[in-house]
């Protein structure tokens, strides 16, 4: 099929892009890489009117890094995530989780602000943004304001994004010393969207655990951050953690959906040892590092 007639819009400035959302409403949508919003489109399960492409808007790229905060501009490109020094040593985790987005040729055109706009709830992105308490950053004709990521994500592809709003950039803390992270999923096949996977992050001193992040994806209607695993890891001995007991407590209140590709169950089960993995793998690279104040 093709994708319905629309007005195409290419605005050169963040100015103009928000003024045409403010103008067009609910029949306006962004265009950034486009592999989500094009199959929608040529499967005319969306129908938009006009389509506001924001690819020549150079205000949406570029990567800086001040007072502790790591800000990534919503046009960078997820192959940028992967290979960009500035996010591998400010956000690791960012990096961790680029390859696991579908193939290359998807990373190569996919954007940061993209994935976080559609809210896929199997995707990676999302949750490692609710895992570190990230902050999006929006704007509209009215100014800009920033939407700490747990409160971005509302259900499965819905977002606190107004229609007239636009993902200008993700802002994510920088961790310190002795910081190890690590990304897990399982998935059908390499590039598959995930049926559970886990984004986890942890600090170290002294031989105990800190500071500690666990988002998952795959396991509900938005990013699930295991607030009870960071709560039980943090203040404990590296060597004393039981990551499969802690993982199993993780997924125990959570409901995942059943569907073909498995059962609520089997997504938990796979969650558990995602996270178990994942948390093994943090573990591993924050003591390979040297630890805060050592």
């Amino acid at each position: 099929m093709k994708a319905a007639a629309f007005d195409y819009h290419r605005p050169a400035s963040v100015d103009a892009a928000v003024g045409l959302l403010a103008e067009l409403g609910d029949e306006a949508k962004v265009l950034a890489g486009g592999q989500s919003l094009v199959p929608v489109m040529a499967m005319r399960l969306g129908r938009p009117e006009h389509i506001v492409d924001v690819n020549r808007v150079a205000e949406l790229e570029g990567v800086s890094r001040s007072d502790g905060t790591l800000r990534v501009g919503a046009l960078t490109r997820h192959r940028a995530l992967e290979r960009d020094e500035l996010i591998a040593g400010a956000a690791p985790l960012l990096t961790r989780a680029a390859p696991y987005i579908g193939h290359f040729q998807i990373r190569n055109r996919g954007t940061l602000g993209g994935s976080l706009a559609h809210a896929d709830p199997a995707a990676e992105l999302p949750a490692v943004a609710v895992a570190l308490d990230a902050g999006i950053e929006v704007r509209s004709a009215r100014g800009t304001r920033r939407i700490p990521a747990g409160e971005f994500f509302v259900s499965a592809f819905m977002t606190a994004l107004e229609p007239d709003e636009l993902v200008t950039a993700l802002h994510v803390p920088v961790w310190g010393p002795g910081s190890g992270f690590a990304v897990a999923e399982l998935a059908r096949r390499q590039g598959d969207f995930a049926l559970a996977g886990a984004a986890c992050g942890v600090q170290l001193r002294g031989g105990l655990i800190t500071r500690a992040a666990v988002g998952l994806f795959g396991m509900g209607a938005v990013p699930v951050r295991a607030r009870a695993a960071e709560q039980a890891l943090t203040g404990a001995s590296v060597g004393e953690v039981d990551l499969d007991g802690l993982a199993r407590d993780a997924v125990a209140p959570l409901r995942p959906a059943s569907d073909i590709h498995g059962s609520g169950a089997y997504r938990r089960r796979a969650g558990a040892h995602m996270i178990s993995l994942a948390l093994d793998r943090a573990l591993a690279e924050a003591q390979g590092t040297r630890e805060a104040g050592a």
